[in-house]
């Protein structure tokens, strides 16, 4: 579900507690592992995670006045979400990311990019942290202008 929060804080007060504990769980993941190069604010209406204007000028291909979405996290109507962009453009990172999370013996509910949980202990979170380690802002430029060269091609 969309929210019309503007900052974090406001997102974060609208969710019901048990959907806000496990939200800030895996936002303290994020911030943890997350590259300089980013910043955390609403996106979509979603905490969104994003290379700023600042440091990639082009922005988002689709919306260019929207800064380079990399990962975000939400509440939806059936369930929490965490969006990877990065493993959602590299077939290589996508099935490095599948092979390593079978480890963990946890199910995996994803989508192309979407990353689908109930309650934070449906999660793999020290994978989550080593993924948005892999990805500092340079290298998720770059895996991200690749993606987007094949698809124009």
């Amino acid at each position: 579900m969309k929210s019309s929060a503007k900052t974090v804080a406001e997102y974060l007060d609208e969710l019901p507690a048990d959907r806000r504990a496990a939200i800030e769980s895996v936002r303290k993941v994020i911030l943890k592992n997350l590259d300089t190069g980013y910043e955390e604010g609403i996106q979509y209406g979603m905490i969104g995670y994003f290379v700023p204007h600042r440091v990639y000028p082009a922005g988002y291909h689709s919306d260019p006045t929207q800064p380079l979405p990399f990962a975000s996290l939400a509440s939806q109507k059936n369930y929490m979400a965490l969006y990877l962009m990065c493993i959602y453009g590299d077939s290589e990172h996508a099935t490095w990311f599948r092979t390593e999370w079978v480890k963990t013996g946890k199910k995996l509910d994803i989508g192309k990019a979407c990353i689908r949980f109930k309650k934070i202990e449906d999660l793999a979170l020290d994978l989550i942290g080593e993924t948005i380690t892999r990805f500092p802002s340079k290298k998720y430029i770059a895996v991200y202008e690749a993606a987007f060269k094949k698809t124009k091609s």
